[in-house]
């Protein structure tokens, strides 16, 4: 049975909703009275779904994406943690992204605040014992997903040490954005900074251009970027505005053609639809003490270009 908060018994455009995708797994959608939204999967906490007021797609995913755990999910907003990329016994890009995340609150509290028409979920991640045997730490993790009045996406992560020791980690949001075509993409905001550089085995480089256009497979880590990037595509002449705390890192990747096509779940054009703007901590892993408890925020909006 689907489950609703709304003012009124009938209403078809609850603010907040949770019903199951086909694998059983829930799946909570967030409304506001502009018409924007956002689907946020319990499998890896992830965003799959943006949309602005007029029912576009904001967010790419794959025709191919394995939508069944513990697979991840090829588009949308995958959460990388507590590593990015590939490092020891841990798969890659950590294990938050494959498993089955909780509500905050069981039965789970539907937030919706009439005054500014924000709308949000909270869900929570704890190691299992699996867990345990290959990242023997004690955390927990918070995450809230929100969507404003304006139709920004809020993602507030909070990730506290409740063991007996010290431990690191690294974390991106994965955010595939959807654009027209790669070619007529340009991100700005990141000109003169060095960056790791992922296909040269993590040489460092600096970034020569005022803008980062894409002729081929970009696979970068930008160290110390700033709060604010952004994305701009010409032909939908729509820009994407990236806003992040407490995420000092940003990493830009595109498979280009030949790798694509070695992507089981991603089709071998699709790589011209998107580009992934990550807001990260990745180059300096974060260290939480016992008691400590890291935050970061990610916020995104879509607005026309001029």
């Amino acid at each position: 049975m689907n489950s609703f908060w709304s003012e009124g018994d009938h209403d078809t455009k609850a603010p907040v909703k949770i019903t199951k995708d086909k694998n059983g797994v829930d799946l909570v959608t967030l409304q506001n009275q502009r018409g924007f939204s956002v689907q946020v999967s319990l499998h890896g906490g992830q965003v799959l779904s943006w949309k602005n007021e007029r029912g576009e797609e904001l967010l790419f995913r794959s025709s191919k994406a394995n939508s069944k755990p513990p697979a991840a999910v090829r588009g949308g907003i995958p959460i990388c943690f507590p590593q990015f990329g590939n490092r020891g016994c841990l798969e890659q890009h950590g294990f938050a992204r494959n498993k089955i995340w909780e509500f905050e609150n069981n039965p789970p509290l539907l937030h919706h605040n009439n005054r500014n028409d924000n709308a949000f979920i909270d869900l929570l991640l704890k190691p299992t014992e699996e867990d345990m045997r290959i990242w023997p730490h004690s955390y927990e993790f918070r995450l809230r997903v929100l969507l404003t009045s304006d139709g920004a996406l809020k993602l507030i992560s909070r990730i506290r040490n409740i063991g007996s020791k010290e431990f690191s980690f690294s974390i991106a949001y994965h955010t595939y954005f959807l654009v027209s075509d790669i070619g007529e993409v340009r991100v700005e905001g990141l000109e003169t900074l060095d960056y790791l550089d992922n296909l040269h085995h993590k040489q460092r480089f600096t970034e020569q251009g005022d803008t980062l256009t894409f002729e081929s497979e970009v696979d970068r880590v930008y160290i110390g970027s700033p709060h604010i990037i952004g994305v701009f595509d010409h032909e939908k002449r729509r820009t994407f505005i990236i806003r992040k705390e407490g995420l000092p890192d940003a990493v830009v990747w595109n498979p280009w053609e030949k790798k694509a096509k070695a992507i089981t779940d991603m089709g071998d054009e699709e790589y011209r639809q998107t580009i992934c703007v990550d807001g990260a901590a990745v180059e300096k892993p974060i260290k939480l003490k016992p008691g400590e408890e890291w935050t970061g925020r990610l916020e995104l909006t879509a607005l026309p270009s001029i």
